[in-house]
């Protein structure tokens, strides 16, 4: 008796939190899909983009900036941004175009020979492709303080689905025609059946995935869950939140230019990381002085749980210790700590390389596709079935007419009847 209730419970809340989520996990789901390969796919779109690697360093800070301020001179650096293999792209940007995310000019440049391949201006309130995809996936295209909590605890209630569903596809008993409902599709049934055992069958099977996809996608949204998440992982240690570091604005241009405060912590960093696979560093505003100069290295080109960030004061070139989570030396983190460093990897999958971004992009499409086919089984069961046709009994009021019991009124006229050639008759049904 209590099982049956609590199968009732979780069949209940299965249904109607997914009626009420569907839409919000279908569009996290697909656009979700459609990010994992964006890299992939912009070197494509962008074959001048690809840069055969050389064995020879790269750009140094300096003469990118020189190169960008000759084409820009009203602009001023915020960013360079590498990955082996492609462009290095430089981020310029105005006064007035400061702080403004995504803004700016990116000219992407040749990493050994600084030759302009190409440059991208973005216009105010202009957005890519997949800025918008991500948009969408992260805040549904809403105001951001407003999509934001609907995707994170949206994917909250996805997860509560699949283990609902879970509890729902478990058979009662396990022999042979439980096991192939469970784990086969039908493809040769009717539309109701094959839909159903997409619905079930893939929702098994891509179970695990959308689980860790999901449960690493809310570490980013939702507070409680990310600091109780690492409170779990790492024995109990208390999530240290990130702190934006500040240089001594009192040995403000006492000691080097902005071009040589930055070369010089370029090779700093660069000598420790001489193989690394890409770069990202920031270039320290000269007209703010708390302002430092950040070096993030990725070691694995397209993997980012590995990396090393730095933060040098940009006057005295003095190496600031950040002590958030993401600051950590992986090799040398708690499990705890390297859990959340491979956060984003799991979540879109690079952590297992190349295929493993094609199982992020199945689980995905997959996700995209339970709520549609949960709401086709909704549907049919709820208003897809036909009535019995009642008893035909005799009506009096037409003589050779049959009406529908039950449906008073509704008479059935004479079949017609065919004559044969050898004589016997037939009716044209």
């Amino acid at each position: 008796m209590a099982t049956s209730r609590f199968k009732k419970v979780n069949n209940w809340l299965h249904l109607w939190l997914g009626l009420i989520s569907g839409i919000i996990v279908f569009i996290v789901c697909i656009t979700g899909c459609i990010w994992v390969f964006n890299e992939e796919i912009m070197a494509l779109l962008e074959p001048e983009t690809r840069i055969e690697k050389q064995d020879k360093p790269v750009l140094k800070p300096s003469q990118l900036s020189s190169i960008a301020l000759r084409l820009h001179p009203d602009k001023r650096v915020s960013y360079a941004m590498y990955q082996q293999g492609r462009t290095i792209n430089v981020n310029l940007r105005s006064e007035k175009e400061q702080g403004r995310r995504g803004g700016g000019t990116t000219l992407k440049l040749n990493p050994y020979t600084g030759e302009v391949l190409s440059q991208q201006i973005h216009k105010k309130g202009e957005t890519d492709f997949f800025r918008f995809i991500l948009n969408g996936h992260r805040f549904l295209w809403l105001p951001f303080e407003i999509g934001r909590p609907i995707v994170n605890y949206g994917t909250l209630i996805f997860v509560v689905l699949l283990i609902t569903g879970l509890i729902w596809w478990y058979p009662k008993k396990w022999n042979k025609t439980a096991k192939e409902k469970s784990f086969k599709i039908k493809w040769g049934a009717s539309f109701k059946r094959v839909n159903l055992d997409l619905h079930n069958v893939l929702g098994f099977y891509s179970l695990l995935f959308l689980l860790a996809i999901s449960l690493t996608g809310m570490v980013y949204g939702i507070k409680w869950y990310s600091e109780g998440l690492y409170w779990v992982t790492s024995g109990g240690q208390t999530l240290v939140p990130y702190e934006r570091l500040q240089s001594d604005s009192l040995q403000a241009n006492k000691h080097y230019t902005p071009e040589q405060a930055m070369d010089i912590a370029w090779d700093r960093v660069i000598r420790k990381h001489p193989k690394a696979g890409g770069f990202y560093y920031s270039f320290a505003d000269a007209a703010r002085a708390k302002a430092t100069i950040d070096i993030t290295i990725y070691p694995s080109a397209g993997q980012f749980y590995n990396n090393k960030g730095y933060t040098f004061d940009q006057h005295t070139l003095k190496q600031l210790e950040r002590k958030d989570v993401y600051a950590a030396d992986y090799q040398e983190a708690s499990f705890g700590t390297k859990l959340r460093k491979m956060n984003y990897d799991i979540h879109v999958g690079s952590i297992l390389g190349f295929p493993g971004k094609v199982l992020a992009f199945l689980a995905s499409l997959i996700g995209a596709s339970l709520p549609v086919t949960g709401f086709l089984v909704w549907w049919g069961r709820k208003y897809g079935k036909t009535k019995k046709p009642g008893k035909k009994v005799a009506d009096k009021r037409t003589p050779g007419s049959f009406r529908v019991a039950g449906n008073r009124g509704a008479t059935k006229p004479p079949v017609p009847v065919l004559q044969t050639a050898s004589g016997i008759p037939e009716n044209d049904e």
